[in-house]
């Protein structure tokens, strides 16, 4: 019950975002993630073309033919308003129905923030591609729709109380795929540099957590000052 519920002072107050038994192994995942987007962009800022690694993954995934090519669109097209807004409108939708509304708030506010601090570190690493009006780290496009599957990983291990094996297995291998998938598509496609996507991961995987444990705070919270 740990894993789908968040527990007050010994007692059930509401269904949490962020399981209990997952709050340590994910704050471990949040802080090396941010240590990745910390040297990732230390590494790169300023910079106006790509490093030896993303040169050679870029080589490999650029300009790929079709299919391969519409479906790297397609992807692209997730991380756009919206393509982004059909998601979040589905997902929330979804949650709403299930009377969770606390989920509903965190699959708005888990990638609403994680593409946020995207643009907020844009301007400070400086990194640019095709131009230097095109900021390029981290990726908003891999931010969001890493963060848009971690937050439905965090709701599904929370709804069939996982343990923190599992659950925590399920949400990095959720967040993962989205993230390789759409850094794939934004490589491809030339919008990015591989590196750029990796930032954008790890930017979700920072604050996603993050949002979820002060979700399920404030709304205690609340309860606690209404009872």
């Amino acid at each position: 019950m740990g894993g789908t519920v968040t527990v007050t002072d010994g007692k059930v107050t509401a269904a949490a975002v962020l399981p209990v038994v997952m709050r340590g192994r994910l704050a471990v995942v949040a802080v090396l993630a941010s240590l990745v987007v910390v040297v990732l962009g230390v590494r790169y800022a300023g910079d106006a073309g790509p490093g030896r690694t993303d040169a050679r993954i870029g080589e490999a995934a650029y300009g790929a033919g079709a299919p391969w090519w519409h479906i790297a669109n397609a992807t692209d097209f997730l991380g756009d308003p919206g393509g982004a807004l059909l998601l979040l409108t589905a997902g929330v939708a979804g949650c709403l129905r299930a009377r969770r509304p606390r989920a509903a708030v965190l699959l708005l506010a888990g990638p609403g923030l994680a593409v946020g601090v995207t643009r907020l570190l844009k301007p400070l690493a400086a990194r640019t591609i095709h131009g230097d009006d095109n900021l390029a780290f981290p990726s908003g496009h891999t931010a969001f729709l890493t963060a848009f599957a971690l937050a439905l990983a965090l709701l599904a291990a929370g709804r069939f109380g996982l343990g923190p094996t599992s659950g925590t297995a399920l949400a990095l291998t959720a967040a993962s795929a989205a993230g390789a998938l759409m850094g794939w598509a934004q490589v491809a496609t030339g919008a990015h540099y591989p590196t750029d996507t990796v930032g954008g991961c790890c930017t979700a995987l920072t604050v996603v957590p993050a949002t979820a444990w002060v979700i399920d705070r404030v709304a205690d919270a609340r309860r606690l000052t209404m009872r």
